[in-house]
């Protein structure tokens, strides 16, 4: 994987899109059999001695307690802190878990080691990065694409909002541990990846009607992680060894890619504004929460089809003259009709993505995860809200519903 990040970290040296980010802080990438062992020899020579370690009690079952002793075995002083899971068992990246690793980081703390998924990682990204500390990724499964990216979305006060924060300094991926994922986490990790199927959409759509920054590099770097998920989904259901490499690698390709932009535009379109709306849903009615990758593939596959049916024939009736024309977007709209039309085009239908989720073993029905028929229709008509993207459902809802 350093191969890669080095390749990626040239190109985007040389990429000439005009956008100001492009800068990759990440210095090593590890996707291996001994991702652990490789841990601790970057902390060693990096002389990095006093760590706190960043887990919960599942996580530490399966990944931190083995860190901690090869930590403890060269000499190297841990703290562990156990982010506690809130009334309904849920561990959840708001104020509380915020302020209690803030208050259990000790004075002259070299760096943090996040140990989990991805609600752990935003909570020890957005401390360390308030702290000027670094710190280390360890995923435990392959579930989401955030694990090297500097989005931390983050609950404050109900509001599901993504802050920019920092990259880790470093990913260590077990294959060992990632194999031993449940199924539905590594589905989740599948349903995040196939959610670019959409968002891809989006933000072309978004550069080119709402004015956004677009990077042709960062597009194509997105589009090819997601295309080979889609290549190996076999190998990935069966969770082979093979399988998860291919997974893990396009997950942390997909963070480098907002990494480089500077932003979550290619991998957070309308299918995670969506997601983000029925998760603070179910904050607000106190439901347990459901893996972010699942709710993305329903939403994924609901979007695909809205925008292949409903968005594409309103768009495709659009002509000047007509009520909606004195907007200075809709006319671009029908300037760049066959554009947009394209875009859309390039969208998988409905159905495949359905049946892709279904052969690796991920659910396909919103009532599956507790999403109602209320909450699904409120949230097609209010979740483009919660961004400030202009997305083809923004578009459709404020100018063309």
């Amino acid at each position: 994987m350093d191969n890669s990040l080095l390749e990626i970290s040239k190109q985007a040296e040389r990429c000439q899109c005009g956008n100001q980010h492009h800068e990759l802080s990440i210095e090593k990438i590890v996707i291996n059999n001994r991702a652990l062992e490789d841990a601790v020899l970057f902390l060693e020579k990096k002389s990095l001695k006093n760590i706190v370690l960043v887990a919960d009690t599942n996580t530490y079952e399966v990944a931190g307690n083995k860190l901690y002793k090869l930590l403890s075995e060269k000499g190297i002083h841990v703290e562990v802190c156990f982010i506690e899971p809130d009334r309904l068992n849920d561990v959840v990246a708001n104020e509380e878990s915020i302020v209690q690793l803030l208050l259990a980081v000790p004075p002259k703390t070299d760096v943090l080691l996040s140990v989990g998924a991805g609600t752990l990682h935003d909570i020890t990204r957005v401390v360390s990065y308030k702290m000027g500390l670094p710190f280390i990724s360890i995923p435990t499964a392959p579930s989401v694409d955030g694990f090297n990216s500097m989005g931390a979305p983050l609950v404050i006060k109900g509001i599901k909002k993504t802050y920019q924060t920092q990259a880790p300094i470093a990913v260590f991926a077990d294959i060992n541990i990632l194999e031993d994922a449940p199924q539905k986490m590594i589905a989740a990790g599948f349903g995040d990846m196939l959610g670019k199927s959409t968002s891809l959409a989006d933000w072309k759509f978004s550069s080119l009607i709402g004015g956004e920054p677009f990077c042709p590099l960062v597009y194509q770097i997105t589009k090819e992680a997601l295309q080979s998920c889609i290549n190996n989904r076999s190998q990935i259901a069966l969770g082979s060894e093979e399988g998860i490499k291919v997974l893990m690698e396009s997950l942390i390709n997909s963070g480098l890619a907002m990494l480089i932009m500077g932003q979550s535009h290619p991998a957070s379109g309308a299918e995670h504004h969506i997601s983000h709306y029925w998760e603070m849903d179910f904050m607000r009615n106190k439901q347990p929460q459901v893996l972010h990758g699942a709710k993305v593939s329903i939403s994924c596959y609901l979007i695909a089809d809205l925008y292949k049916n409903k968005v594409k024939d309103a768009i495709n009736t659009l002509s000047l003259g007509n009520e909606h024309t004195d907007s200075e977007k809709v006319t671009k709209v029908i300037e760049q009709k066959e554009a947009i039309l394209e875009i859309i085009n390039s969208i998988p239908n409905s159905t495949e993505l359905k049946e892709m989720v279904q052969e690796l073993g991920g659910e396909t029905e919103p009532e599956e995860l507790g999403i109602t028929d209320n909450l699904l229709q409120r949230s097609f008509q209010e979740a483009h809200l919660i961004r400030d993207r202009f997305t083809l459902l923004k578009f459709y809802n404020e100018y063309i519903r």
